[in-house]
This record gives C-alpha cells, sequence and structure tokens, in this order.
C-alpha cells in the first residue's frame, strides 16, 4: 500500500517515499484519521524495499508547502474533551506512538518544515533525521495558551535544547524563526522557499544509492540562516533556571529589560496551573528516554481532560481562544502563587500499572 488521498497524501515517486499533508483550510492540524493514515503508510513503507528514505511537507491553500502542520485539531479536542468523546483518548495514543515511530524509523525521514510548525506539527518533525526549515518558518509549541502542556514528546525534545531554552520555550509558547531553530537544536538547516520545489521535484526523479544518499542530497541544498534570539541566551538561562515559576516571573517582573518585561506579561496570561506542570515536565524529561516521556505525556493528558472534573484548564484554553474566541480564559487557579505542589503533583501520578499503560509497549 503506498498511494493515499485525501487529507494525507502519500506516494511512491521514484525511490522516496513522498508525504503531503493536505488539510489546508485548517493548517494541516493533524485528525485522528490523518494519525492512522500516516501510521498506516509509514509502517508499509519501512517495510518496503522499494523506498530509501521517506519526504513529509504541507500544503497551503495555494498548494505544496507554505504551512506545515498547526498541530492537533483542537476543535475536535474540545468537542470531545467536552462530551467525554472516547476518541480523545485514541488520538492522544495514537499520535503518540506515531511520535515514537518517527523517532526510530529504520529510513531518514525528512520533514520540509516550511511556514508554521507548531504542536503536533513538531511532532512528526523533530524525530526525522534531518528537519529543514525555510525563511518562512515559524516554530512554537503554544499549549501553555489553551491550558496544555508541549506533548508529542515535548518534554523530550524540548528539554534537550541548549541551556534553560526548553524552560523558555515550553513555558511562553513563544515563536522562533529559521536560524534560532537551528541555534537551538530544533532544526537541522534551511532551505530556501524557492528552492523547495526543485528540491522536492528531483527526490523522485533522481537516482540514489540508498538512504543515506537521499538525505545528503537535500542537506547539500541548505543554506546559513542567522538566529536572532541568540543574544539573549544568557537573559534566557538567568531567569528560566529559577527554581520555580513563582521565582521566573517575578525576577523578570523586577528586571529593567524590555525583553523581561513583556515575557513576565505573557506568562501571566497563560494557565498558571499548567506552567506549574510544564516546568516539572521539562525538568523531569531531562532524565527521560523519549518511550518514557511518552509515557509521562500520556498520564498529563488524562489528567488535562478527565481527571479534574468539571475544571478541565484545557477544555477552557480551547473554548476561549478557537471556538468562543473572548480570549478570557477562566483559568482555575487563576494566580500563579495560588497553585498548590500537591495539585502539580497529581498530573504526574499515572492512571494506569504499568503493564496497562496505553504507551506500554514503546521502547
Amino acid at each position: 500500500m503506498t498511494e493515499m488521498t485525501g487529507d494525507v497524501m502519500a506516494q511512491l515517486r521514484g525511490q522516496v517515499g513522498c508525504i503531503t499533508l493536505n488539510r489546508p483550510k485548517a493548517l494541516n492540524a493533524l485528525s485522528l484519521g490523518m494519525v492512522r493514515d500516516l501510521m498506516t503508510v509509514l509502517l508499509a513503507w519501512q517495510k518496503d524495499p522499494r523506498v530509501l528514505a521517506v519526504a513529509i511537507r504541507g500544503s497551503n491553500k495555494e498548494g505544496p508547502f507554505g504551512a506545515f502542520c498547526a498541530g492537533g485539531d483542537i476543535r475536535f479536542l474540545h468537542q470531545a474533551g467536552s462530551t467525554g468523546n472516547p476518541e480523545i483518548e485514541d488520538f492522544f495514543t495514537e499520535e503518540y506512538a506515531l511520535n515514537h515511530l518517527i523517532h526510530n524509523y529504520n529510513k531518514p525521514y525528512i520533514a520540509f518544515m516550511d511556514g508554521i510548525v507548531m504542536g503536533g506539527g513538531m511532532g512528526i518533525s523533530q524525530g526525522a533525521a534531518l528537519r529543514v526549515v525555510t525563511e518562512r518558518t515559524k516554530m512554537a509549541m503554544p499549549e501553555t495558551a489553551i491550558g496544555l502542556f508541549p506533548d508529542v514528546g515535548g518534554g523530550y525534545f524540548l528539554s534537550r535544547c541548549p541551556g534553560h531554552v526548553g524552560e523558555w520555550l515550553a513555558l511562553t509558547g513563544d515563536t522562533i524563526g529559521a536560524g534560532d531553530a537551528i541555534a537551538f537544536g530544533l532544526a537541522d538547516g534551511c532551505l530556501p522557499v524557492d528552492a523547495q520545489a526543485a528540491v522536492w521535484d528531483a527526490l523522485g526523479t533522481q537516482a540514489f544509492v540508498d538512504g543515506a544518499d537521499v538525505k545528503a542530497f537535500v542537506a547539500s541544498k541548505m543554506v546559513a540562516a542567522s538566529a536572532n534570539l541568540a543574544g539573549l541566551r544568557s537573559q534566557i538561562d538567568q531567569y528560566f533556571s529559577l527554581d520555580g515559576v513563582g521565582a521566573i516571573v517575578a525576577a523578570l517582573e523586577a528586571a529593567d529589560s524590555e525583553w523581561a518585561r513583556a515575557t513576565a506579561a505573557t506568562l501571566r496570561k497563560r494557565s498558571p496551573l499548567m506552567l506549574h506542570v510544564v516546568l516539572e515536565q521539562i525538568r523531569r524529561a531531562r532524565g527521560m528516554d523519549l518511550a518514557g516521556d511518552l509515557r509521562m505525556e500520556r498520564d498529563m493528558v488524562r489528567h488535562c481532560f478527565f481527571l479534574r472534573p468539571g475544571q478541565s484548564e484545557t477544555v477552557e484554553g480551547i473554548r476561549a481562544l478557537a471556538v468562543d474566541k473572548d480570549h478570557s480564559p477562566r483559568w482555575n487557579p487563576v494566580r500563579i502563587e495560588d497553585v498548590s505542589p500537591e495539585l502539580v503533583a497529581s498530573f504526574f501520578a499515572s492512571p494506569w500499572p504499568a503493564h496497562a499503560h496505553p504507551l506500554a509497549a514503546l521502547r
């Protein structure tokens, strides 16, 4: 099985399996059906000797490229989380299994990360053998804005950014461009926007010796990209290395730099509870392998949607941002200073015994 159409277009072209995410009106946000289609085709191509490598891109309303993937389908998450639809459980279990497969894929998987690459889009690109950004790339893990946490392995890949960049990106949800993504270890190189189509087309027409040859061909087309935020590294490390969210925000608010004050103002808009949970997530994940991190995040998702009845920060955050669009989430607790350590710790208690965990099979 190598041909798919619909929201996931998959085709073997020459020696390369080529995938185009084709849900442009939703910025290629991942639905459960798309997760299943991606898993199906990747498992098939993993065993297909004709496939030397896999390449994935997004599409926009004008055609290929322009937007990679804006994340998961948050309207579905709101509806499912509000009504107790069990497919929400399937979505996260299967999405995280897909993320794990990509990180451990047995052939080079090359992600063309043009345009928006956020949330679930990071989940299907960070495990790539080659992560290609462009001058249009807008990369972020913005989940704290909707009362969630940077999942899809976010604890794993953000905690491995240099210094305390991971805490900064996870807590604020700030967006970075190509040069900073490379500098922070979240991309491998930059391909100019106007070179993408030719490189993609060549993948289907050139003869390659093996998968490494495919990867080397794409890498040979990459160019330098300047990092705009590298100068902030000392400030990022100074503040985001502090003990807790309260200390980080207090220090930022007491600082005399414009960046620090703006960053504090951003944090004050996020879910106070999830800021505390996310800081704990990133710091725990530094000592975990990917499978362990994904199991932890699967536990956390259950807590986000189901274990505080009528008090889901995530359902409320999505309501305020994407459903009612009033941008006035009613967070509970209301203030960063009011979050108890016991409440934070509860997110890390697994609802399952180890042998029955939905992701028990990941290694």
